[in-house]
């Protein structure tokens, strides 16, 4: 399993910068999160996932290894969009990805220049595909071609992590942008510990959002 990488170089920038992020590095530790260094079949694993557990999209990406053995354009445009709804995704994602495979088998997409390209170009890039939006090319550049300074304001979980540390009511995008530009260029370990909290690593730390009124839950 390969992880994101980042030591004691990212650590200690961050610590220099933000005291209470500090204390969650001290409490948390390092954190091993898996990346899929492979673009082709983490933009395909991103579209599986929208919207469905964590538990359904590696059933069906189970599913797609085992019968089509390597998830690259080729092999998946050998199968028809009802072969690939035969795996558990909707006829929508059936067609996302086979028209992301035909992009990239005739050259309209070129893998290896994304590569090559700022974090920016590259977002704007992915997120030209059908059925990827700003934030899920924003966890493709995270999660697979594993770049430091990633901050996503669309991301609810790390919205809530500074909620949680910082004890904000609201996270506006003026106040996100506050702490992007505090923790870069190294957004993206900020990320990980921001989930961490989110996900309750740390107990007894709360979110301070105004709970909704039941006027308003009725609503």
């Amino acid at each position: 399993m390969k992880t994101f990488e980042y030591g004691e170089k990212e650590i200690s920038y961050l610590r220099s910068k933000d005291k209470r992020l500090a204390e969650v590095i001290d409490q948390v530790g390092l954190i091993q999160r898996e990346v899929d260094v492979d673009l082709f079949s983490s933009v395909v694993h991103h579209i599986i996932g929208q919207q469905i557990s964590t538990k359904a999209q590696a059933t069906i990406w189970k599913r797609m290894q085992e019968t089509l053995g390597e998830v690259n354009a080729e092999t998946i445009l050998s199968a028809d969009i009802s072969r690939l709804q035969s795996f558990g995704m909707t006829f929508r994602k059936a067609e996302y990805i086979s028209d992301f495979a035909r992009k990239v088998h005739d050259g309209t997409v070129d893998l290896d220049a994304v590569w090559q390209m700022s974090d920016e170009d590259a977002i704007r890039e992915l997120s030209s595909l059908k059925g990827i939006g700003v934030w899920t090319a924003e966890m493709i550049l995270l999660f697979c071609m594993q770049r430091p300074d990633i901050f996503s304001y669309d991301d609810l979980a790390i919205q809530r992590g500074l909620r949680m540390v910082y004890h904000h009511r609201k996270i506006d995008r003026k106040l996100f942008e506050r702490y992007r530009r505090r923790f870069s260029p190294y957004c993206s370990v900020a990320s990980l510990y921001l989930w961490a909290v989110s996900g309750g690593a740390i107990p007894g730390m709360k979110d301070y959002k105004p709970k909704m009124k039941k006027k308003e839950i009725e609503k």
